[in-house]
């Protein structure tokens, strides 16, 4: 009885191990795909300029000089009717006539024995482009591809200027403008000395894993006369600027220059012999010496007062800051667009170019300013400084601080500087 008990749940035990196998057989058989099924999950389509191109034939090509649209097309193969066809489509898009020279084009073919041209593509600049779609459905439509940042570093040693600096490098010499810009108001790039140094954190742009250009700064140090200037980027109530270690902006209430100038040819002087008449007459400004028509900017927010021609001060711009400051511009070639009397400029607006109009013995501006309608002499004024990062944000600034001077002290200055992960 015992034995044939023994049995029984040995029979039990063997069927429900049986009903789990096959379960689990079973189960794996619905749920797991086949290798096709698997692979058709894992390809993805390969896509350019927003178009499956599996199928496709693709010729590129850069616009010649004096090539126009209907010249690229109709080289391809694709007749005047539809040609006409694409150029009223594209007049709300696109104008046709402003295909440049030295731009890419990508012709998108059917992949057979004739080579009928499906799609062209113009690339209007590196992330911009227009798809005239040639096929029975004649459109245009603009796209645009996705830009990637990746995070970069540079640093370097002046020996004559900061553009070389970063040539000799190998950086993309448009730091130095944004250098400049970033220091505008607290660093004179024309009087940089030999030994300055840098270190900058920022971002590189790139468009189908092809450089582009540069994008935000993030952390730089810029050492001057043995002075370690630094900046960081920080946005607080969604506007972004630059502050100093301290939270102290580096915006200033004026430029320290209104243009980029070889040389100050004259400085500030109540007794100069004046280079024409040959007497001593005082000459309450600055002249920076530049080549003609070089742009002069406003080195302040104000409203223009003068713009005018003013006898031996030639092409005159006068503008006014504030209750305290005025600044004027002489001996300009002509004047900046839409510049005149009541005008609103910004800081860095273009309001003139340098010339040698009035009583002038070559092209320079003559830069003035006054206080409380007093002559001053424009390299000796004090600029407050714009507003630092309010309390409430001091904290999250602080610890931003941290962070990039920790990782601008691991920047090397006399070799070569190693690329930063990215963000």
């Amino acid at each position: 009885m015992k034995r044939r008990r023994l049995i029984e749940i040995l029979l039990l035990l063997s069927g429900g191990l049986l009903i789990i196998v096959l379960l689990i057989f079973f189960g794996r058989s619905v749920n797991e795909p086949s290798g096709e099924e698997q692979l058709a999950v894992i390809v993805e389509p390969n896509m350019e300029y927003g178009i499956v191109i599996d199928s496709l034939y693709i010729v590129r090509d850069q616009v010649k000089k004096n090539q126009f649209l209907s010249d690229i097309l109709l080289h391809y193969g694709v007749d005047y009717q539809k040609i006409d066809q694409l150029v009223k489509r594209s007049e709300d898009i696109f104008d046709v006539r402003k295909i440049r020279a030295g731009n890419n084009y990508s012709v998108l073919c059917k992949n057979d024995s004739v080579k009928q041209p499906q799609y062209f593509v113009y690339e209007a600049s590196h992330t911009d482009y227009i798809v005239f779609d040639l096929r029975d459905s004649v459109h245009v439509h603009k796209g645009h591809k996705e830009i990637e940042t990746r995070l970069a570093s540079a640093s370097g040693v002046i020996n004559s200027s900061l553009w070389e600096s970063m040539v000799h490098r190998n950086t993309d010499p448009n730091l130095a403008n944004e250098l400049s810009e970033i220091y505008a108001w607290t660093i004179d790039f024309f009087g940089i000395q030999k030994g300055d140094f840098y270190k900058v954190i920022y971002e590189e742009l790139y468009v189908d894993d092809n450089y582009i250009g540069i994008g935000k700064v993030y952390a730089s140090l810029f050492n001057h006369m043995d002075n370690d200037q630094y900046a960081f980027y920080f946005v607080q109530d969604s506007t972004g600027d630059f502050f100093d270690e301290e939270a102290n902006s580096l915006r200033r209430t004026f430029l320290k220059a209104p243009l980029r100038y070889k040389r100050i040819s004259s400085g500030f002087s109540y007794n100069r012999l004046h280079p024409i008449l040959k007497v001593r007459t005082p000459h309450t400004g600055v002249d920076y010496a530049a080549d003609y028509g070089t742009p002069v900017h406003s080195v302040g927010d104000g409203v223009v007062i003068y713009a005018r021609y003013k006898g031996p001060n030639g092409n005159l711009v006068k503008i006014k800051h504030n209750g305290t400051y005025t600044t004027a511009y002489l001996h300009l070639a002509k004047f900046g667009k839409g510049i005149k009397e009541g005008r609103h400029v910004k800081q860095g607006d273009i309001i003139g170019y340098v010339g040698s109009t009035g009583r002038a013995t070559g092209p320079h501006l003559d830069f003035r300013f006054y206080r409380n309608g007093q002559p001053i002499n424009p390299l000796q004024v004090e600029s407050p400084p714009a507003e630092p990062v309010d309390s409430t944000h001091l904290e999250k600034f602080n610890l931003l601080v941290a962070k990039y001077m920790n990782e601008l002290d691991t920047i090397p200055v006399g070799s070569e500087v190693p690329r930063m992960a990215g963000r």
